[in-house]
């Protein structure tokens, strides 16, 4: 016999088991319809692509996290560490099939060789939504209102939507005199959340001296709200521009749809005020070189040590890479995985819910055409229903009901028979019902389970 080999995964790597991903589908679930309810419509990209293709512009750490290597046909291939550059060949390539503009979303795997952490892996998923075709404010703010709704659709408790713009930061290193060590610091900047209090300045000094360095320092830090902190960039970076005025525009919109809502919401007392969800944060800049505008980022204000749960912005010359053709782009990404394991810690997953409502038991051989038939009325019922497939002793089958978390069994035997009725058990409470068909089992499960 040959040696068996141990079964493991790559670090980084995991599997799901099926309750992990029944949790990991419900959340994309709820994205993917709100997702939809803003227009947006799904496409899918390879999972391989060129070497070329991806390291156009992903810049700096990114490029030294791509998994590539040469494929059977010696070309230098590499897996996508992101949705968003994979979608910029797409739409190079295919912008004369489309319209313009063009609401995409993407819920796939991406593949990152970086250090694991809580909640980051080098294998994940991403759901990305992106709008391209225009250099609109409005399609910057449907970016921003598609993610409050997502993450108030995910139920995941209080959070906030920093915001800043990558332009209005770099007129205020222009002013500096800075500006050809904008990448640097931006990047620099962007990790200041995971660095220690006080590295972040030497850092920086290293570079552009401790006095530009403090300056930086100080414009990174908010002024109180929105509005007076887009007052106080605006005076460091040198006056109003159309990079503070976009900033502008699109907390008026958020702040009126907000207010809209608690319109709605007011009846049942649940008014909001979005003002406190959407937060001017000069210190969000993302790592990535291919942002030109706004950059937002979510957090959860429970769990802010997780990290961003959502993050993008403005690309507007990203697909030049590509193609000449003028193809600005605003898009965001929800990093499932990150949620997920955010989700469980706060305690709001739900259990084991998505398995089977109904296990129908198999008590005789000769019944075993109906039990199928059974599962087949009830699935019709909008019930989820199986049949166990062996007639085992029914403690094993109760077992079996417990262990995946089925609430209900359905028991046919000739007992049963002789009297033309069936027993409804409720597994969690072992209480026993008699009905005299299939749809009044349906509705005492129902019933039993508040649906």
């Amino acid at each position: 016999m040959s040696e068996i080999i141990e079964p493991r995964v790559l670090k980084g790597f995991r599997d799901y088991l099926p309750e992990a991903e029944i949790q990991r589908s419900a959340l994309m679930d709820v994205v993917e319809k709100v997702f939809r309810s803003f227009g947006f419509v799904p496409i899918d990209t390879p999972a391989l692509e060129y070497a070329e293709i991806l390291l156009g512009k992903g810049g700096g750490e990114t490029d030294k996290q791509v998994y590539r290597f040469k494929d059977h046909g010696d070309r230098d291939v590499a897996l996508r560490f992101d949705l968003t550059v994979p979608f910029a060949r797409f739409m190079a390539e295919h912008v004369d099939e489309l319209y313009l503009p063009f609401r995409r979303y993407h819920m796939a795997k991406v593949w990152r060789g970086e250090n694991t952490q809580r909640g980051r892996y080098r294998e994940f998923m991403q759901c990305d939504f992106d709008i391209v075709g225009t250099d609109s404010a409005m399609a910057d703010t449907d970016i921003v209102l598609l993610i409050r709704d997502a993450f108030e659709a995910l139920d995941v408790g209080g959070f906030k939507i920093r915001i800043n713009h990558r332009g209005l930061f770099n007129r205020f290193l222009a002013k500096l005199g800075v500006e050809d060590q904008s990448g640097f610091i931006l990047r620099t900047v962007d990790k200041k959340d995971k660095l220690e209090e006080g590295a972040l300045l030497p850092l920086l000094a290293e570079t552009i001296g401790e006095a530009k360095a403090a300056l930086v320092l100080d414009y990174v830090e908010p002024a109180g709200s929105y509005i007076e902190t887009l007052a106080k960039l605006e005076g460091l970076a040198g006056g109003p521009g159309p990079d503070s005025e976009r900033l502008r525009l699109i907390h008026e919109a958020f702040v009126a749809s907000g207010i809209a809502l608690a319109w709605n919401d007011a009846a049942t007392g649940n008014a909001r005020s979005d003002a406190e969800i959407l937060v001017l944060d000069p210190g969000i800049t993302r790592g990535l070189d291919y942002y030109t505008g706004v950059v937002f980022e979510t957090r959860l204000d429970a769990m802010p040590e997780i990290g961003s749960v959502c993050g993008g912005g403005r690309y507007d010359e990203l697909a030049s890479l590509y193609t000449t053709k003028k193809l600005p782009g605003v898009g965001a990404a929800i990093g499932l995985d990150r949620l997920l394991t955010a989700l469980e810690a706060l305690g709001k997953t739900s259990g084991k819910a998505g398995y089977s409502d109904v296990l129908i038991l198999y008590i005789e051989d000769e019944f075993a055409s109906r039990y199928q038939q059974f599962a087949a009325l009830l699935r019709r019922m909008d019930l989820v229903a199986e049949v166990f497939p062996d007639k085992r002793k029914l403690g094993q089958q109760f077992a079996y009901a417990e262990k995946k978390g089925i609430p209900f069994g359905l028991i046919l035997g000739s007992s049963e028979n002789e009297k033309g009725i069936l027993t409804l058990k409720d597994l969690r409470n072992r209480e026993s019902v008699e009905v005299a068909s299939i749809s009044a089992a349906a509705e005492a499960i129902r019933e039993r389970l508040g649906t």
